[in-house]
């Protein structure tokens, strides 16, 4: 290197020498205790984010039994009148409180009338209690299962849950942990999930540690199957996968019994007045079942329609206690029956539905339809009417 080189790279080196020779003077400068306090910061700074990467990596599952832990107890809630897929989802939450030592109190508004699911409740042992309003909640941390926005008890507007798991379209949330899969076919099938995230193994298998009793097994095997019309309706691969992974797990008999329960006569006149009283248009049908007692007949009246040849969606509703209750039934690719009934009630004051593509349901205030308050009402023709036309996607 030649003299001028070595001129020009000393010429050049020397604005950055004295740029850091400047920095240490200051940082000399500076009180020990401020500069320590500096120090603690950054390292609080790269400490934090490295924990809030780690905890957004976690499976679910890890997530939310951390989230369980902070709590010596908690109300799991299901919807009113719950189906073996929210009893399922408490039984497998209440699961992962036990592992971490937390107290967990299964609840739901409403009655469990349905054969099947009172069958469920029976056949598993299960305990659950019944509230009325938000006052007799088990505790203030709230888990809600199966539904993501506290409904059907007084004071249920002002319950804020610490966490949600469910796969219905809403937007609810929990303050500390929500997780709604609307792709999935049972909300079930995440707590198979999350029971497979923390290493859980099968008790029927012998397994150690973090066991599912062959009762949780059978009942998520069934939640799953109940939600999905035995896998047939709503699927994804996932409900497939967690099937297969509890199938060693389960009661051959407990499942039985509870696929299999008695029916009562409630239901059989409900079910043979919708097939003897149908109405067919095209390829849908709607019936009228008028009053009864048990609510929970309707939807399997819609069950029993969808057999009929030709039919591919169905609309049954009856009236209890001053409400009318409609469940649909599609297998119509054109017909998302949740999106139909929600259009056929939409001007209707103080009504409500909704549901996936295959299944939906709601409510309508007879008085309501009938013109009560800022509607004229409609008569129950020209609301079966609106039901077709919502079906033939005219409305």
């Amino acid at each position: 290197m030649s003299d001028r080189d070595l001129s020009i790279s000393s010429v050049s080196l020397e604005p950055d020498t004295l740029l850091v020779e400047s920095v240490v003077d200051e940082l000399q400068a500076l009180e020990p205790l401020v500069l320590s306090l500096l120090v603690l910061a950054t390292v609080a700074v790269v400490v934090g984010s490295w924990w809030v990467v780690r905890w957004f990596r976690r499976p679910p599952g890890v997530r939310i039994q951390r989230l369980l832990g902070n709590y010596d107890e908690i109300a799991v809630l299901m919807h009113p009148n719950p189906d073996p897929d929210a009893m399922s989802c408490a039984m497998g939450i209440a699961r992962i409180a036990e592992a971490v030592d937390t107290e967990a109190t299964l609840q739901y508004a409403g009655e469990i009338r349905h054969q099947e699911n009172r069958a469920f409740r029976t056949v598993l042992d299960l305990e659950l209690e019944s509230i009325e309003s938000s006052s007799q909640l088990a505790a203030d941390a709230v888990v809600l299962v199966d539904h993501n926005t506290p409904r059907g008890f007084a004071g249920s507007q002002t319950v804020e849950p610490i966490a949600v798991v469910d796969h219905h379209p809403g937007n609810g949330a929990g303050t500390e942990f929500t997780d709604v899969r609307t792709d999935y076919g049972a909300a079930s099938t995440i707590l198979v999930e999350y029971l497979d995230e923390l290493g859980a193994t099968m008790a029927a298998e012998g397994g150690n540690g973090f066991e599912i009793s062959e009762e949780l097994a059978t009942g998520l095997l069934y939640g799953i199957q109940s939600d999905t019309n035995q896998l047939t309706n709503g699927c994804s691969r996932a409900e497939f996968d967690a099937c297969a992974s509890l199938f060693s797990g389960i009661d051959e008999d407990l499942l039985d019994r509870i696929a299999n329960p008695q029916v009562s006569d409630d239901v059989l006149r409900v079910k043979a007045t919708a097939i003897t009283e149908k109405r067919v248009e095209g390829p849908f049908a709607v019936c009228d079942v008028g009053e009864l007692s048990n609510t929970d007949a309707i939807p399997q009246a819609a069950d029993e329609l969808m057999h009929l040849e030709g039919v591919t969606a169905v609309v049954v509703y009856g009236q209890n206690d001053n409400t009318i209750h409609l469940s649909g039934r599609s297998r119509d690719d054109r017909v998302h029956m949740g999106e139909t009934l929600r259009h056929a009630i939409s001007d209707i004051p103080m009504a409500n539905a909704g549901g996936h593509a295959r299944m939906g349901g709601g409510q309508v205030s007879v008085d309501h339809m009938n013109g009560i308050g800022p509607s004229d009402g409609i008569s129950k023709p020209e609301f079966e009417e609106r039901l077709f036309s919502a079906m033939a996607g005219e409305r």
